[in-house]
């Protein structure tokens, strides 16, 4: 009988509830924290907001956290507009960026967690690594010969093919949400890598797409996915990479 068990010390254990600051309107936040050079079991600290000392978003909150209370407090941030992918968390039980994800949007208590089913560094920093691998290589690169002596060129409809794929800003939420991708990390490329690997496929500019099919068609790189569509519930820039996935199922279907 196969038995299941969670790596040691990787059970959450109740943290430290810090004090309520001096506020009549505030919102309660219950943040994994996890330090890497401490042997404990990682913990769920509680914290109170000030809402009317803070901005509207989660990641205002976890900012006004980090300056307030607990500068200890450990996660990535830069652009605040829902660009640059890097705030990626699992808040209220989605993944989801926190620069985007409303305090308003969620009722009761804020639980933010690290995204799924990855290592993490610190706290709510999860180990992309194998992630970034993973879209290197699908080749993320125009692939053409040589340089032409004007632009290459592309109609409306062919550059309208790739709306829907260009947009994609590596966050790892849909990875991340997949269980696919939880049980064969090491082996399945994943919903955003073969989101990237669609975008290029689809770009007329791009002379390298029989080899980029030739790469994903592979019973574990591509196969794995099960059409179980959380890729796409979950993208917060409302992309489809469970279509684009599909899509390139049909392609190699075609090619073989």
């Amino acid at each position: 009988m196969v038995e299941f068990a969670l790596p040691p010390n990787s059970r959450p254990a109740a943290g430290k509830t810090w004090p309520l600051p001096e506020a009549r309107n505030t919102r309660e936040l219950h943040i994994y924290r996890f330090d890497p050079d401490s042997p404990e079991n990682p913990r769920i600290d509680v914290f109170f907001v000030d809402r009317d000392d803070c901005g509207p978003m989660v990641l205002d909150a976890l900012l006004w956290i980090k300056n307030k209370i607990d500068p200890t407090l450990t996660f990535r941030r830069s652009c605040r507009e829902g660009v640059c992918g890097s705030c990626a968390m699992n808040i209220d039980g989605t993944n989801t960026l926190a620069c985007t994800k409303g305090l308003d949007e969620i009722r009761g208590v804020v639980r933010i967690y690290p995204l799924p089913h990855m290592a993490v560094v610190k706290d709510l920093v999860p180990d992309l690594t194998g992630f970034y691998e993973q879209h290197a290589a699908t080749e993320p690169w125009l692939q053409a010969g040589p340089d032409p002596e004007k632009e290459r060129l592309q109609s409306p409809q062919q550059r309208a093919a790739l709306d829907g794929l260009y947009e994609c800003i590596l966050c790892a939420s849909c990875s991340t949400a997949c269980p696919s991708y939880w049980w064969n990390a090491d082996r399945y490329l994943g919903p955003a890598a073969l989101l990237q690997a669609r975008r290029w496929i689809a770009d007329s500019r791009d002379e390298a797409g029989a080899e980029r099919l030739a790469y994903v068609d592979d019973a574990f790189r591509l196969y794995r996915c099960h059409t179980i569509m959380n890729c796409t519930k979950t993208c917060p820039k409302g992309l489809d990479p469970a279509r684009a996935i599909a899509e390139l199922k049909s392609l190699a279907l075609a090619r073989s």
